[in-house]
């Protein structure tokens, strides 16, 4: 996409009316300038730690009291207890599941889930710029998204399957089918909402577009990247399971499904708490990058 497809006029000089912001920017009349929190705001998640780790203790609380005494409220068949699933857990460790050990399942899930997800990041962030910047690119592209953005991946298995293979492709393309809508949406989200003051203000400054794109959106933008990187990586995780349904005898998702044959649901607890646990490490990381490397959010 070119730059000038961007409705970016500069204001002539001496004018004494503001002029309205580009085309595809646009603010609230009487806006507040100061601070607004925002959902997914990693400065403001990560203020209480104290309020986590009592959700974890309930949490835990909870489950043993469901298990506890002789005639237990959940049967152990479907649904282990906190000593059977810590057994599972060595087990699992010690001599993997399926003769492939925890890690050779776990590394096979992580990478999968980082392919789609970056493959959904490197297409879908630079299609929803160019939404955000030209009227004409956001009305060809904006049917496209809404269309397939609401179709499941699980819908879909069986056509790329038959795309793709069976093998790899399959999986990690599921996968990028289900990021790559919600990276398109949150870049669009992020142009869209750049204030038209600041393209003014660095317009006056004598910034000319490619600078105005690179000091001004771009960094205006991220945020909302982020908060979309943050979102896919969680869709990425629960499309997961579905994507090792077929094909595979590795993967957290496989484990899942191959345990739930044999009513080892101890297994199933363990891989899912897994999948749970690398999922908050992986967005712990995401939210201190955020809060490293865009310090400015929420701060008008």
């Amino acid at each position: 996409m070119s730059i000038d497809d961007v409705d970016m006029d500069h204001e002539d000089e001496g004018a004494v009316t503001e002029k309205p912001g580009p085309g595809f920017l646009f603010r609230r009349k009487g806006a507040s300038a100061r601070k607004t929190v925002t959902f997914g705001d990693a400065s403001e998640v990560s203020g209480s730690p104290m309020w986590s780790i009592t959700a974890l203790i309930t949490l835990m609380a909870v489950w043993y009291l469901i298990k506890m005494g002789e005639e237990p409220l959940v049967n152990d068949r479907t649904f282990p207890s906190q000593r059977q699933t810590l057994d599972a857990f060595i087990e699992f460790w010690s001599d993997g599941y399926r003769r492939v050990s925890l890690w050779d399942h776990t590394y096979a899930s992580l990478n999968r889930v980082i392919k789609g997800l970056v493959y959904g990041i490197v297409l879908g962030v630079p299609v929803g710029f160019a939404m955000g910047l030209s009227n004409r690119l956001r009305g060809f592209f904006d049917p496209i998204v809404e269309l397939l953005r609401p179709v499941p991946p699980l819908a879909l298995l069986p056509l790329f399957i038959v795309w793709f293979g069976i093998g790899e492709s399959s999986k990690v393309n599921l996968l990028f089918f289900a990021a790559i809508w919600i990276m398109i949406i949150a870049a669009r989200a992020g142009v869209l909402g750049v204030k038209g003051s600041k393209v003014h203000a660095a317009y006056s400054l004598g910034a000319n577009k490619w600078q105005i794109l690179r000091y001004v959106i771009l960094p205006n933008a991220l945020p909302d990247i982020f908060t979309g990187v943050r979102v896919a990586l969680g869709v990425c995780w629960g499309t997961l399971v579905a994507a090792e349904l077929t094909g595979t005898t590795t993967g957290l998702g496989a484990t899942i499904f191959a345990a739930s044959k044999f009513f080892r649901m101890d297994i199933v607890v363990v891989a899912i708490i897994i999948i749970g646990v690398i999922g908050v490490a992986m967005d712990l990381v995401m939210r201190f990058l955020e809060a490293r490397l865009i310090p400015w959010r929420g701060k008008g």
